[in-house]
């Protein structure tokens, strides 16, 4: 269920506190991209940004000779067929749909001739946000919103201005619409009929965009284009992949960071019928055969003695108390800092401190990592679902030792890839085994390698202080956040001088409330597994830290949660716009059925803003029952809101199955936590019924693939405290904490 809701406070929708492009442009440690000049190309009408010289020609001669350019953004058939490139991977957000959408619109396209083609790995589809070409962040729409209808603009400019030509007629009296260029006498061109002409016009300088009350697709709940190919089973995935001559790869991987072999028997491995190589490379060890069950049968032959080093003797208490023990001793690098917390604690009358935790966490994508990779020479050629492509041409260039220009990237379909797919490993694996090979290479990670292959979001320890006084008013609040660092993990991001990695603060550093005294900071901590970006990153565990305490402290003083939360958002009205919303679409202080009880929390994630209220029930075993989520988002102006719907009921699920389930158990230096059996995902009859509204706003778009993860934990978590009385500080939630006697 959507509702979109227009504001009554048109400032409201105005107000940003932080704006989206410089986030994301930090978060990826690279500068903002300025926009590029349009190009045009003969033959169809092509338009896209500019490319290094190499390419455009390449783009030229194929144009000429197949009637299509690839690096491009639209292309207009004959036939009336828009083509719309896409340089973003789709792994089930949307973007195969949003990207021609926002092209089609300014162009004033027939949605229902619009297609949409994945592009190839090239500079030209760099992500405005990151500085390459690369899907994450929830980076694409935000970075796209200008640069793809700018395009669509000229385009629709340039067919106006080849049917003024044909006409002899002033391009000003000309019109579009569907697909269609009219003009004075109710002349009539379909946009196939000028495109070859339209292609030789000159590209305009500046155009001007539609108002946002002009639109008639952006705004619309278009059907996905890429849902067809998806039921009839033509749409191809990485794992689909097939090159001819290929062998299989199962690779024994390296059980933590720093591991070596220190002795391999590989002769049962060996002896398994086509099994072909056996291949030692620095994550681990590879069976090579004719397919996948016979490479894992061989790589579950072989004998290996693994020099674990320092992680040897670690296990999951080990890195709770590790991280735990940093936070109570206070973090040293100040995210953060306002006010005067002594003062603000010396004049409080009641005063509060908690502990929050948070473990380890898979991706758990339903496709698990794979990739196919064949070295020809100079040249290298992989097939794979990945967020990275342009990372990918040059860290594969590297690994192969060829040019960064001379390795191809067939982007695929992600079965899932929640950041884990922006890793490089499994291509980086794949290419190596092809060169050490000489054969093309298919590497499949099993589901047990997936669990265990690393790259996970960090284990994370809060504690948290906070000062009342008589009137319950918050004077005074400090976090110390311990957690290893993405940044420092990343390879490819430092962090600043100040010591804190703003992944393992956000969601606190920057929350949102009117608090005179602050501190807030960050102590790096690294227990040894690989941590990586997660859906919504620090946002994930960081707002449920937060929206924990912040309930504890309403309850310490004597408020209402919603409430209190408003009380203290006065100078944050897009915050106070999802929590109102939330409210009173949830019936917020209203009767519910007999043990019954809601939770509510808020956070912004991405440039969007997102409150949930949870309705639960917890059984007399302690199991909790989640039976209604209500959020509210505001995403800025909303491209597709069917899309805003799906991500926000996908987040749900994504945060709600961590929030019960999520923990990766390590023992004796190693990762035991193996399948969906120990690691569940939320079942059918476990989904809560959930609502989602909308708020209209003139903002520019936020992010929507990840924002509605953060505050579900927290919004359950609160509702089972006002079920039980009790408060739940750490993740995955322990029914044993609230069984009744």
């Amino acid at each position: 269920m959507t509702h979109i809701h227009h504001p009554q406070d048109k400032s409201d929708a105005a107000h940003t506190a932080v704006t989206a492009d410089t986030k994301a442009a930090q978060h990826a440690g690279q500068p903002l991209l300025e926009r590029r000049a349009f190009l045009g190309t003969s033959g169809a009408l092509v338009l896209g940004f500019a490319l290094p010289s190499g390419a455009l020609a390449a783009g030229r001669q194929a144009s000429m000779t197949e009637g299509h350019v690839l690096n491009a953004w639209v292309r207009i058939g004959s036939d009336d067929t828009v083509t719309v490139i896409c340089g973003s991977a789709e792994m089930g957000q949307g973007v195969l749909t949003a990207i021609p959408m926002l092209l089609a619109e300014e162009l004033d396209a027939d949605w229902a001739r619009v297609k949409v083609e994945q592009a190839p790995a090239d500079p030209a589809y760099n992500n405005p946000m990151f500085g390459m070409q690369a899907t994450g962040g929830s980076t694409t729409v935000r970075g796209h919103w200008e640069p793809l209808r700018k395009a669509g603009a000229a385009a629709r400019a340039m067919l106006i201005a080849a049917a003024a030509e044909r006409w002899k007629v002033d391009a000003a009296q000309c019109r579009t619409a569907a697909g269609v260029v009219t003009g004075p006498g109710n002349r009539r061109a379909r946009y196939g009929a000028l495109a070859e002409a339209a292609a030789r016009q000159p590209v305009p300088a500046n155009v001007v965009l539609k108002d946002s009350k002009d639109f008639k697709i952006l705004g619309q709940p278009k059907r996905r284009l890429d849902t067809p190919n998806k039921l009839n089973g033509s749409a191809k995935y990485g794992i689909d992949a097939q090159v001819p001559g290929m062998l299989v790869a199962v690779m024994a991987r390296a059980p933590m960071p720093g591991a070596k072999v220190r002795t391999l028997d590989d002769s049962a491995a060996k002896a398994v019928p086509g099994v072909r190589q056996v291949i030692s490379i620095p994550h681990g060890v590879a069976v090579l055969a004719d397919g996948y069950w016979t490479a894992r049968k061989g790589r579950d032959a072989l004998k290996i003695d693994w020099d674990q080093g320092a992680t040897a003797e670690l296990t999951t208490a080990k890195v709770e108390q590790m991280l735990g023990d940093a936070a109570k001793a206070g973090a040293p690098s100040v995210a953060k800092a306002a006010g005067d917390l002594a003062a603000g604690r010396s004049g409080a009358t009641k005063q509060l401190e908690a502990d929050y935790s948070a473990p380890y966490l898979a991706h758990a994508c339903m496709e698990p990592m794979n990739c196919t990779a064949w070295v020809k020479g100079d040249e290298v050629e992989i097939w794979a679902g990945t967020q990275s492509q342009g990372p990918a041409q040059g860290i594969l260039g590297s690994v192969a030792q060829v040019a960064p220009a001379k390795v191809k990237v067939h982007t695929m379909m992600l079965g899932g890839g929640f950041g884990r797919r922006f890793a490089p490993d499994f291509a980086i694996d794949a290419t190596l085994l092809s060169k050490l090979s000489g054969k093309p290479v298919k590497l499949i990670y099993t589901r047990e390698d997936d669990m265990a292959a690393g790259f996970y979001r960090p284990a994370a320890a809060a504690r948290f202080t906070g000062a009342l006084d008589a009137a319950g008013k918050l004077l005074a609040l400090s976090a110390d956040v311990a957690s290893p660092s993405i940044m420092g993990g990343s390879g490819f991001m430092k962090i600043p001088e100040n010591g804190v990695d703003h992944f393992a603060v956000e969601g606190i550093a920057d929350m949102p409330y009117d608090i005179p005294n602050l501190r807030l900071a960050y102590s790096r901590q690294e227990p040894g597994p690989q941590v990586w970006f997660w859906r919504s990153v620090g946002h994930s565990q960081n707002i449920f830290f937060m929206e924990g305490f912040i309930d504890e402290l309403a309850q310490a003083a004597g408020r209402d949660p919603y409430e209190f939360r408003r009380e203290l958002l006065g100078s944050q009205p897009r915050y106070k716009g999802v929590l109102e919303a939330a409210a009173k679409a949830a019936g917020w202080g209203k009767p519910l059925p007999a043990g019954v009880f809601r939770g509510i929390a808020v956070g912004q994630s991405f440039g969007s803003y997102v409150a949930e209220v949870a309705e639960v029930s917890v059984a007399a075993d302690g199991t909790p029952k989640v039976h209604r989520v209500v959020a509210a988002v505001d995403c800025g102006q909303v491209v597709n809101p069917a899309i805003v719907q799906r991500q926000i009921e996908g987040s749900i699920v994504y945060g709600l199955s961590a929030a019960l389930y999520g923990k990766l158990e390590i023992e004796a230096g190693r990762v035991k936590t193996s399948n969906f059996h120990d690691y569940p995902m939320l079942r059918m009859n476990e989904m809560p019924k959930v609502e989602v509204h909308i708020l209209a706003s003139s903002e520019k778009p936020g992010g929507i693939g990840e924002p509605g993860t953060p505050p579900v934990a927290p919004a359950v978590v609160n509702a089972i405290a006002a079920a039980t009385g009790k408060r739940l500080r750490s993740l995955p939630i322990d029914a044993g904490k609230l069984r009744r006697a």
